[in-house]
């Protein structure tokens, strides 16, 4: 709706990074596919915070913009306050209630929130499998769902398009691009190493699935694959198991053995 577009500095919101070498360099498209060099904290999600926001923005950098992929809820939450300004202080919530998960039928969103209701957008919503693949539904729509469209084609197709630091991951989603020549990897334990020994730059989730397929990666193996070329949505919800997302889908496509 022309509220921002992806190559905008996010210095021209949050002001205060104007001063600062590496932040006022920041794009919008790298804080959504976590290549700002600002240090991942993944001790925002814990409950005793109380404004994530003020304290994401103020975290430091620890590599050149664009030039390296560090995994962690700061960039979504440092996301969450660009919009949050953005919007005039209006809740981000209503916001993308009223754009996205209400014309999808999702009705109003469970998520976690600190002490001045700013979302930890890093551990999404609370969602029924069925609900999940709406999504899915309207990524195989390429942003149409149900005959209405909510995303517009050209930005599903950036946000579904990796970054030279890490070209499996876009704007908050993982791809397979890679699936003919890259290093089939557990993407789990590959965020859990120092950002500086994992190498992205060859990875892919499964060779034998279609290069074309998109995941919605959650914690503990909550996963939303989508293959297009199959017309396929594909949902595992569970904890505390042992997973393969490469054994998963040989199982489900037909491919093991």
């Amino acid at each position: 709706d022309g509220l921002l577009r992806l190559d905008d500095l996010v210095a021209d919101t949050i002001t205060e990074w104007k001063s600062d070498p590496r932040k006022s360099r920041i794009t919008i498209r790298q804080l959504l596919n976590q290549t700002d060099g600002i240090e991942g904290a993944s001790f925002l999600q814990h409950a005793s915070i109380r404004d994530r926001n003020t304290m994401a923005i103020r975290l430091p950098t620890l590599a050149e913009p664009g030039a390296s992929f560090i995994y962690g809820p700061s960039h979504l939450q440092i996301f969450s306050e660009l919009l949050r300004r953005k919007l005039g202080g209006r809740s981000t919530i209503a916001y993308f209630e009223g754009h996205v998960s209400d014309r999808l039928g999702l009705g109003r969103l469970n998520y976690k929130k600190d002490a001045r209701g700013n979302p930890l957008p890093a551990t999404g919503f609370e969602l029924t499998a069925r609900e999940w693949a709406r999504l899915g539904e309207l990524i195989l729509g390429n942003g149409n769902y149900r005959w209405r469209q909510i995303v517009p084609a050209n930005l599903l197709r950036e946000a579904l398009a990796g970054s030279q630091a890490n070209p499996s991951y876009g704007l908050t989603f993982w791809l397979n691009s890679q699936a003919a020549n890259g290093r089939e990897a557990d993407l789990e334990r590959m965020l859990d190493l120092p950002w500086q020994s994992a190498r992205w730059t060859d990875v892919c989730i499964c060779k034998d699935a279609p290069p074309d397929m998109v995941v919605a990666l959650g914690s503990h193996y909550q996963r939303l694959f989508i293959i297009p070329s199959l017309k396929a949505i594909i949902v595992r919800q569970g904890s505390e198991a042992k997973f393969s997302d490469a054994h998963f889908l040989r199982l489900v496509l037909g491919r093991e053995g």
